[in-house]
């Protein structure tokens, strides 16, 4: 190969993780990274849009286009967006603090205040401990020349007779080792069955053979169960006999690297090989977590029998390997709602031969496995309390019903509690603003990070909290626009308007100052609104009011770690005595986890999914009304946060008098 050619090979080194690559000359930068296995934030998955890929080229040379998300300084000091650069020589590359996605968060402790935390009133009840998957040890007879009736046949005659099965269907597998495996151990053996999901109570269930093993081996069974969410992947491993999670694990889903939302992963996937990548990438996370888990309690990958996993639809699509395309295109049509049964093996991921997975069916395109899971795990279908089930994110879901009806929604609140679209926002990592609180007169910030060091950037749960703050101390209006009378050097002129500095940059790991403008009050305003709007038009569409309901669950890792009197401060969650408020963590873990332990929670989950009506919140005149009269903190009616008001009120008082700290 000639040296001048197109093709020819070079490297690159990526600090401080003191990692190196050799990749084709004009190789894409940020695949680069992702190849070397290298953690760089890349939010819009490389379309160049978002900005939080950059990177310092320390030395060699890129070929890199200019982007209004770099500053001419930050150009002048080797800065480059990863995802619009491609490699032409040799490179040294450092990738900065406020670029990288750290791994400490996925373990940090939730945090949560203003409401009741205990979930032990939100926990499916009335159901037996009865696995889907079941072992079954059997002494048989050996044959004999009076009785050689075959092999399958002596089995199914010892599982009726010492273990009460009647009518079961066999594998061919378990039929082909049939022979050698009984003659091991002296027709000592252990016979796994599994039960599937079935309409209705009436129908008849059939348990299926699946595998067969020498000897006792009982004592030996466990199973899987999973959340795969867009961001993280949790997992859980079961002991099937006591009923117990032995051990359990997170990461950070794979496909971050192409995107940090299912509209990006969607349109990754219509790339040629890109369904085939983001498949692989979120199998790969599983199978991390899986040898984790195993390595931890000293578990064998042969003694797991079962795997279950609730995601949303978009996730559950690409693990499976199906089209998500018309999933973002009206009228937003899913490939599938309820899934065939599938084999572990089959997608990639690691387990024995015989293992099944149980997918949580879907309901529509942006409700998916994840709220089915949820909804079984809080038993809202077994109580006739008036429940709103709600899972705050980028595409927050909503559910209210009860035993007798459901209604759900998705509401596209964008990506502001994730840390996206905003200035300094970022993911909830080591270094992330959290907590925030403001003095009068003086109007000084007090902040605590996500493990306690120098501050980054601004988390989710973080913004919520600064502009609750903001707002309680005047600071900003209920407009979100901030109070320029104010004597403060904290109040400036920026880029994007007006903004306050949180952190000056002395203070901070990146050595710039961290400040929330307008423009990312305003992108929160727009996601509470998107919330508090759904929940409105949902109850609406059948006939009460959110001062109705009875109870609200809240779910999902941003609703781990929120305050709920700032939640209603700012307009987010209802207004509503205080102690109806209950959190349950990951839901979707956690009805993965119960469908595991109960063929009655296994069908309910089918069931759940077939009573749920889906709306379609984009179609709804209704939703438009309410998401614009939510454009306020905490809205525009008064009388939709009473309480709110009044100690609003209250506060004004006290700021006139100099007496407020808060």
């Amino acid at each position: 190969m000639k040296e001048g050619s197109a093709y020819k090979k070079v490297k690159v080194r990526f600090e401080p993780d003191n990692v190196s690559i050799v990749v084709e000359r004009g190789a894409n930068l940020l695949q680069a990274a992702i190849d070397a296995g290298v953690r760089v934030i890349a939010s819009c998955g490389g379309t160049g849009v978002c900005g939080t890929c950059k990177v310092r080229i320390e030395s060699g040379d890129v070929e890199s286009s200019r982007s209004e998300k770099l500053s001419p300084q930050e150009w002048r000091q080797g800065i480059r967006q990863a995802c619009r650069s491609r490699v032409l020589t040799d490179l040294i590359v450092t990738v900065p603090v406020e670029s990288r996605l750290e791994t400490a968060v996925v373990n940090r402790e939730a945090k949560i205040t203003g409401g009741s935390v205990d979930p032990a009133e939100a926990i499916a009840t009335g159901w037996r401990f009865s696995p889907p998957l079941s072992k079954c040890y059997l002494e048989l007879p050996p044959p004999t020349s009076a009785d050689n009736t075959s092999d399958l046949s002596r089995l199914l005659r010892g599982l009726k007779k010492q273990c009460g099965l009647n009518h079961t269907v066999v594998a061919l597998d378990v039929v082909k080792k049939l022979p050698s495996v009984l003659r091991k151990k002296d027709c000592r053996v252990t016979v796994t069955t599994l039960v599937k999901a079935v309409k209705t109570k009436a129908d008849k269930r059939e348990p299926a053979i699946i595998n067969i093993e020498p000897g006792n081996t009982s004592q030996r069974h466990f199973a899987l169960a999973f959340d795969i969410g867009t961001t993280t992947v949790c997992g859980q491993l079961l002991d099937l006999n006591r009923g117990e999670v032995i051990a359990e694990g997170v990461a950070y889903n794979g496909q971050v690297d192409y995107g940090a939302d299912v509209i990006t992963r969607i349109s990754y996937c219509l790339k040629p090989g890109g369904l085939k990548k983001l498949q692989r990438a979120a199998v790969a996370t599983i199978n991390q977590i899986i040898d984790d888990l195993l390595f931890r309690s000293q578990v064998r990958v042969e003694d797991i029998g079962h795997v279950t996993i609730a995601g949303n639809t978009t996730m559950t699509h690409i693990l499976l390997g199906i089209n998500p395309k018309y999933i973002r295109l009206a009228p937003y049509t899913p490939a599938a709602s309820f899934f065939p049964p599938v084999t572990a093996r089959s997608l990639g991921i690691n387990a024995a031969k015989h293992v099944h997975v149980f997918v949580f069916p879907s309901v529509a395109s942006y409700v998916g496995g994840d709220i089915v899971s949820g909804v079984v795990a809080v038993g809202m279908h077994q109580r006739e309390r008036l429940t709103l089930y709600m899972d705050i994110g980028t595409n927050g879901e909503i559910v209210v019903g009860n035993s007798e009806w459901m209604v759900t929604a998705a509401c596209s609140a964008g990506p502001a509690f994730e840390g996206g679209g905003i200035k300094h926002g970022m993911i909830a990592t080591t270094g992330a603003i959290e907590e925030f609180a403001i003095s009068l007169p003086d109007l000084e910030p007090e902040i605590h990070t996500i493990g306690g060091v120098k501050p980054k950037g601004i988390c989710g749960s973080g913004l919520l909290n600064i502009v609750a703050g903001l707002l309680e101390a005047g600071v900003i209006g209920r407009n979100g626009k901030f109070n320029t009378d104010l004597v403060t050097n904290r109040i400036r002129k920026g880029s994007d308007g007006y903004e306050y500095v949180l952190s000056w940059g002395v203070e901070t790991q990146t050595g710039r100052d961290i400040v929330i403008t307008e423009v990312d009050i305003d992108n929160l305003i727009r996601a509470k609104a998107a919330m508090y709007a759904g929940c409105q038009t949902l109850t609406g569409s059948v006939g009460i009011t959110c001062a109705d309901l009875e109870q609200i669950i809240i779910a999902g890792a941003f609703g781990s770690h929120i305050d709920i009197e700032k939640s209603i401060t700012i307009g987010l969650l209802p207004d509503v005595p205080r102690n109806r408020f209950i959190f349950v963590g990951n839901g979707s873990l956690s009805g993965s986890r119960l469908v595991s332990y109960s063929t009655d929670l296994l069908d309910d989950a089918r069931r759940v999914a077939m009573m749920m009506t889906g709306f379609e919140l984009g179609e709804s005149p209704d939703f438009m009304h309410h998401y614009v009269a939510a454009l306020f903190l905490p809205h525009t009616n008064a009388a939709e946060f009473p309480n709110v008001s009044k100690r609003m009120s209250g506060l004004a008082g006290g700021k006139a008098k100099g007496r407020l700290a808060v």
